[in-house]
C-alpha cells in the first residue's frame, strides 16, 4: 500500500488529539497594563498556539491553549471592565466631605473629592478609571468606590449635644 504524507498505512488521516490547556495566572496589574497579556483580557480568555501541543505517533500535534486566570488582588475586585474598591470613612468625613486618595493599578494616585453626604452603602463612580476594554483600545471601564462609614462607638454627653445642635435634632 502506498503512503502519502499525513496518512497512515491504512489510508486514514491521522486524528488530532484534544487541545492541551494550561492556566496562566495573571495579576490585575498585568491584565491592566498588558505586560504579558493584552490589556483588558479577562479570566477565561484563551490563547491558542495551533499544533504546538503534544505530538504522538500517527496523530497530528495538539493545539496548546493557555487560559487566563485572574489572581485575587489585595485592594481591587474586578467585575467585567469595572474595578471596585472599598473605602472606610469616619462619620465626620461622611457628613463633612472628604477626598479619597486611590492608588491605581498603573501607579498613579487619584484624588477623588467627595462632596455628597456619604450614607452607608454609598457608591461613587469614577468614569474611565476601570480596566481597559480589550475590544475597544483606548477605552476603559469605570472605577466604583464603595464607602463604609465608621461610626463612633462612644460619644460624650457634650458630643451628643453638639451633634443634636449641628444636625437640628
Amino acid at each position: 500500500m502506498f503512503r502519502s504524507e499525513g496518512t497512515t498505512t491504512t489510508g486514514t488521516a491521522p486524528k488530532k488529539p484534544p487541545p492541551v490547556e494550561s492556566k496562566l495566572p495573571c495579576t490585575l496589574e498585568e491584565l491592566y497594563s498588558g505586560s504579558n497579556v493584552k490589556p483588558g483580557w479577562k479570566k477565561g480568555t484563551k490563547i491558542t498556539f495551533p499544533d504546538k501541543g503534544n505530538e504522538q505517533p500517527n496523530q497530528l500535534p495538539a493545539d496548546l491553549v493557555f487560559v487566563i486566570d485572574e489572581k485575587p488582588h489585595d485592594v481591587y475586585k474586578r467585575d467585567g471592565n469595572e474595578l471596585m474598591i472599598n473605602r472606610r470613612v469616619t462619620l465626620a468625613e461622611a457628613l463633612g466631605g472628604t477626598t479619597a486618595s486611590i492608588d491605581t493599578l498603573d501607579g498613579r494616585t487619584l484624588s477623588v473629592p467627595v462632596t455628597d453626604i456619604i450614607s452607608p452603602g454609598f457608591e461613587l463612580v469614577v468614569p474611565r478609571e476601570g480596566m481597559p476594554i480589550a475590544k475597544e483600545p483606548g477605552n476603559r471601564g469605570d472605577l466604583r468606590i464603595k464607602f463604609e462609614v465608621k461610626f463612633p462607638t462612644k460619644l460624650t454627653t457634650e458630643q451628643r449635644a453638639g451633634l443634636k445642635r449641628a444636625l437640628g435634632g
